[in-house]
Parts: structure tokens; sequence; C-alpha cells
């Protein structure tokens, strides 16, 4: 499948539309395609992996205050509105595109279900902020189940019984509850009732 980085927490979800690029290099890279195949892995993972039935999706800005109407660059008029809103119509809860240092700012991130931040630090500052110690770093959108800690290897404390291993239980403890919550999913969607099957039943 299309990996995506998804960092996880029981706080907060942020997936990332680019991930180890140079800042000078993101706004060449994002396009319409890639922020529709990103918000579809997101939306899939969080039905299938979480149990979310019907997500709600934040997309943060790619300027600050989202461009200022065209005054701080118009990478989001031109390219990310747009999309939002063609992958809205398709009964999808996607919302945006948020400032950033405003939409953590005023905790308006506990109002869904995961948050898509356009660039690296954009989505893990906060996160780490929020959740370091208690966070995963997931990749979704792969067959297997991919989970790590959210911090580095700390070589400079190994050995020295200082580690703090909260992160990499967590990532244990989500990783079997992602395999529970895609055995239910599989389990619930294998054989869906035909709507002739429903009409059956109906008389």
């Amino acid at each position: 499948g299309d990996a995506l980085m998804f960092m996880v927490s029981e706080d907060l979800k942020v997936a990332l539309l680019t991930e180890h690029i140079a800042i000078k290099n993101v706004s060449s890279v994002i396009s319409k395609e890639l922020i529709f195949n990103k918000i579809s892995v997101i939306k899939k993972s969080l039905i299938k992996d979480f149990g979310i039935s019907s997500p709600k999706i934040a997309v943060l800005s790619i300027n600050p205050h989202a461009g200022d109407e065209g005054i701080i660059g118009d990478d989001d008029q031109k390219i990310l509105i747009p999309s939002l809103e063609e992958i809205s119509e398709d009964n999808n809860l996607i919302f945006g595109p948020f400032p950033s240092d405003s939409f953590f700012g005023s905790n308006k991130y506990k109002s869904f279900d995961a948050v898509l931040a356009i660039y690296h630090d954009q989505g893990l500052i906060p996160f780490k902020t929020i959740s370091f110690g208690s966070g995963v770093n997931f990749t979704a959108g792969l067959d297997v189940i991919r989970t790590s800690p959210d911090h580095g290897t700390g070589y400079d404390i190994a050995g020295k019984n200082q580690a703090d291993p909260s992160s990499f239980r967590s990532a244990i403890y989500t990783a079997c509850k992602i395999y529970n919550n895609r055995i239910s999913y599989e389990k619930n969607n294998s054989n869906p009732l035909k709507v002739s099957d429903l009409k059956s039943v109906k008389k």
C-alpha cells in the first residue's frame, strides 16, 4: 500500500503530507494527487485501524495564516483549498486549511480525529509537545502493522538506566489495538448484506 507517517497517541493523531525533505522543497512537491492520496490513507486507517466509522480530518495550512488571502504566498489558495473542497464533495469530513499556531494554541485539534500537517516540524513539534513519552510512530497504509517509539535511539543514555520505556510500551499496545481493530473490521465487512438481501429481510 501507500505508506504514511502517522504519529498517534490517546489525545492526538498527526499525519504528514511531506516527510523528511528540506523546507525549501515542500511547496514544489505538493500536488492535488498527493493531497488526495494522503487523505485517503488517513481516512482508511482511521476506519480500519482505529475503529472510527466517520472520521473528521483537519488539514493545516501551507503558509502562515493560510496565506492571508495570498499576501503570504498563494499555495493555499491555488492548490490546497481547491483540493480540500473537491475531496469534501465526496462525503468526506475534511476541514481546513487551519493555521498551525492558532489550531493547536486554541486546542481546536481536540475536535478532530486526525490532523494532516504539511511538513515535518509543523506536525511533529505540537505532537511531541502534547504527547511526548506516550506517542507512537505508526506507518499507516501497509498490510503489516509497524509501530515504534516517537523518539530516536537515545545512544547517549544507553546502559545508564535512564531510558523511559513509556513510548516503547505504547508502541506495543498500539500495535495490538490496531491488530484487533483490523480483525473486527474484516469480520464486520466480510459478508455485507446486499441490497437484495435487505429487501428480503423487510418482507
